[in-house]
């Protein structure tokens, strides 16, 4: 039974980022649950009841799994983002002077990034539905075509429906996802990334925005001291390095968990 997470409460980004993880882990854990009831069912009897129901069972478990990943995204965004958004350009407020209010640069600012964060957890997601939907199918598939063929050779009708099982698991293991690319990883993992770096994103833009719209042209920036500029691998290591604003709005974060932030410098001039 999945647990029943309660709503998402704005705040720290890593807690924010560990509780939308345990949520699709949650609802990932329940479809690896249901697809090994679906294998038990055909390794005890592919012909009984038991198999259809689990099957079903099965299903209703990649809805689910789209549904969490759905309304977490939309709290995510709804939430967690303005808030840390408007922590950002606070912070560059009591830097520069004056206060933050949510002018039309910002609230145009935020929509694109919530736009942007909700279809890109969507498509993030697609590769975990897609995994669960190909064992569907293959299940279904089996039962119409090789369950009615079982024990036609030298084996037992129950040897050869372990073996069917057994072959089926194989192929449609659920206990990472992988991609395209053939890059393996846990949904807590990506799920942790991906919240982590629209955090990143929000935060940041709240900051060079608010930085922008008081007239400041340069940035410090506040880094781990062996990040790179556009990579984590980058020979540019910006950790107290001065940057334009066009510059950090281009690479205000440079990898997922990166932990980048920038500081207004209205002293600041560039020599010529």
């Amino acid at each position: 039974m999945a647990y029943e997470f309660p709503p998402l409460t704005p705040g720290d980004a890593a807690t924010v980022a560990a509780r939308v993880a345990a949520v699709l882990e949650d609802a990932w854990q329940r479809l690896a649950d249901y697809q090994a009831a679906v294998l038990a069912a055909i390794g005890d009897n592919p012909r009984s009841r038991m198999v259809a129901d689990r099957i079903a069972q099965f299903q209703a478990a990649i809805v689910d799994f789209r549904q969490r990943v759905d309304a977490e995204a939309r709290a995510f965004v709804a939430r967690q983002l303005p808030y840390l958004y408007e922590q950002g350009a606070r912070a560059a407020a009591e830097r520069v002077g004056g206060h933050f209010s949510w002018t039309l640069i910002h609230t145009e600012a935020l929509q694109s990034l919530a736009s942007d964060s909700y279809a890109d957890f969507l498509r993030r997601s697609e590769e975990e539905q897609r995994m669960a939907a190909q064992f569907y199918r293959a299940v279904r598939d089996a039962a119409r075509r090789e369950v009615p063929l079982l024990a036609a050779g030298h084996t037992t009708a129950l040897q050869a429906a372990k073996a069917l099982a057994d072959r089926l698991a194989a192929e449609h293991q659920l206990a990472y996802v992988i991609y395209r690319d053939g890059a393996r990883m846990p949904v807590r993992a990506w799920a942790e990334a991906a919240t982590l770096a629209k955090s990143a994103l929000a935060y940041n833009a709240g900051t060079l925005n608010r930085a922008r719209e008081a007239g400041v042209q340069f940035m410090e920036v506040f880094d781990g001291s062996d990040c790179g500029w556009t990579s984590h691998q980058d020979t540019d290591k910006p950790n107290g390095t001065i940057r334009s604003v066009e510059e950090a709005a281009a690479w205000p974060i440079s990898h997922p968990r990166c932990r980048r932030a920038f500081g207004p410098r209205p002293d600041y001039v560039r020599e010529v």
